[in-house]
């Protein structure tokens, strides 16, 4: 073989094993091929739950349940009730199909409260570092929002529609949609809807400054099979199919992002005749509607809140089946549009549980009052998340212990930009340490050990006005929690294994005293040295820690 021969194999070695690089780097940084020719970003749909635990959507997880059954009942802890186990989730095939079809979580935590869960999702940073620790605070502008780098870095065009709850309530002092680098708004700034049919409907877009919007009356939307109506659901969802489906084709070379924010199963503000509501019968599947006419008699009605006899938890399954079927027509337009796109669902926090016609766990949980949504209990953190796109094998599951403040890294990760690690604190003096690790090791290698298993940790914190202001925080890491209320050094604070106890029926004792952690006479392997370092992590991490000098 000639030199000159032996130049020209070598060079189309070379090349050869460059186009394969190449290619692989592609692929795994989740873009895909968009035409023959041209390479785009992925799009990206954010979809959010709210008030949905995972105790209403366990359908998502077949053998969960019997699992749990099995480990409460007899030939596990044989709890007295652990039959309260076995309950009734909604019907949710949208969302079965979802995680089917991708990697589900089984142990995702957010935050306590709606708004405290979104900032954490939109900085990167836990509560103690938002500020943001109930449902009446405020994100600060100072923060950065990942949307921005989309925007900014990524070229995507971005859009939000439909619950905001970052810019705080009434004047709304907070973040904007617009301030937050979303191109279009087109939903409710507040934490709730009026009533599910006529509500303030408010747009962020070109013809307004990014921290000013413009109200409107609820507009008449309408989708294939479903009658014009003013029901939230069914406009947010045309509003975001109208606007993929005007991006696909005006920009077809130009990623896209979209948060998709419902507002069910929310209580409305209009408390009168129900805070809940049955939605229109053309929302929801053959299940709900035959639910909802065995206990609606005379006086209920569909499309209002004149429920007649339906309990709370029905009306739950029944609005979250609604939820789904509209989540079902935005993934179906996704899907048939562009396959070159990852879609993330999430619950915002767990499932409510205070007061009269606001009790609507009924599965999964045993201790039920007093650990809903606004506490770090398990049934007040615990959420559904999964994940679906290109790379993403399907009908995966995964246990690693995730927190939502993951998907701000996550998503600049699938979008295949950089994830800073350092951002603007609140008050826009000073910098801190981004909390999020990104999810995509799982998602495309299907890694376990994201965080250290003894000294990492994850931190869910409020404060609840519903309960006298309780300040309550959850730290966790791989196998233990310390659940502490008020001021963790005075022993308010109640500990757990969440392998062996997996929805907190079973507190472990705990030490006297943090001397032996302190003087390292213990290791990781005793339980008590998971106490005192997760009580640490209380008393220096949380919004509970002394202010740093």
């Amino acid at each position: 073989m000639s030199t000159r021969t032996v130049k020209t194999f070598l060079c189309g070695f070379v090349l050869f094993v460059f186009f394969l690089t190449g290619t692989f780097a592609v692929t795994a940084s989740g873009m895909g091929k968009k035409g023959d020719e041209k390479t785009k970003r992925p799009n990206i749909l954010l979809i959010i739950g709210d008030d949905i635990g995972i105790d209403a959507t366990t359908n998502m997880y077949p053998g969960l349940i019997d699992n749990l059954t099995r480990q409460y009942g007899p030939s596990g802890h044989n709890h007295p009730d652990y039959k309260m186990i076995n309950g009734r989730p909604a019907s949710t095939p949208a969302l079965d199909s979802l995680a089917k079809g991708g990697i589900r979580f089984t142990h995702a935590w957010t935050q306590p409260f709606c708004s405290p869960t979104r900032t954490s999702l939109l900085t990167g940073l836990f509560s103690a570092k938002t500020g943001v620790l109930d449902y009446n605070n405020w994100l600060s502008q100072n923060h950065h929002s990942f949307v921005k780098d989309l925007k900014e870095k990524g070229g995507y065009s971005t859009a939000i529609f439909g619950k905001w709850h970052i810019a705080g309530l009434g004047q709304y002092p907070g973040m904007k949609p617009k301030e937050a680098g979303f191109d279009l708004f087109r939903g409710n700034l507040h934490g709730g809807l009026a009533t599910y049919f006529e509500y303030d409907y408010q747009i962020q877009d070109d013809t307004t400054p990014p921290d000013q919007w413009r109200t409107e009356k609820a507009p008449v939307r309408s989708l294939p099979g479903i009658a014009p109506t003013t029901y939230a659901p069914v406009v947010k969802t045309a509003d975001t199919i109208n606007w993929i489906t005007e991006q696909e084709k005006n920009n077809p070379d130009k990623p896209w992002f979209v948060w998709f924010a419902f507002n069910l199963s929310h209580i409305t503000g209009n408390q009168q005749p129900n805070p809940m509501v049955i939605p229109n019968a053309d929302t929801i599947d053959e299940p709900s509607r035959r639910e909802m006419e065995a206990c609606m008699g005379p006086d209920g009605k569909f499309g209002s809140a004149n429920v007649g006899s339906c309990s709370s938890e029905a009306l739950m399954r029944a609005m979250t089946n609604s939820m789904d079927t509209m989540i079902g027509r935005v993934i179906e337009t996704v899907e048939k549009l562009d396959p070159n796109t990852y879609i993330i669902y999430l619950g915002d926090n767990g499932t409510w549980m205070f007061g009269e016609k606001r009790e609507f766990i009924d599965n999964l949980y045993i201790t039920r009052r007093n650990r809903s949504k606004g506490t770090a209990y398990e049934s007040g953190v615990r959420v559904s998340m999964a994940i679906k796109g290109p790379g993403i094998k399907a009908n995966i599951q995964s246990d690693e212990w995730i927190h939502n403040v993951d998907l701000f890294s996550t998503i600049l990760e699938l979008a295949d930009l950089e994830v800073p690690k350092i951002v603007p604190n609140k008050t826009g003096d000073g910098t801190v340490a981004v909390d999020s690790v990104s999810l995509s090791p799982i998602l495309f290698k299907g890694a376990t050990g994201l965080r250290d298993p003894h000294m990492g940790y994850l931190l869910t914190e409020t404060i609840n006005p519903v309960m006298n202001n309780l300040r309550h925080v959850g730290a966790r890491n791989a196998t233990y929690k310390v659940l502490c209320a008020n001021n963790p050094e005075t022993g308010n604070c109640t500990f757990y294994n969440l392998i062996d106890d997996p929805i907190e029926e079973y507190p472990l004792d705990k030490p006297a005293s943090c001397e032996n952690y302190k003087n390292k006479k213990w290791s990781p392997a005793d339980p008590e040295w998971n106490f005192c370092r997760l009580q640490e992590v209380v008393a220096t991490e949380s919004f509970m820690a002394e202010p740093k000098k």
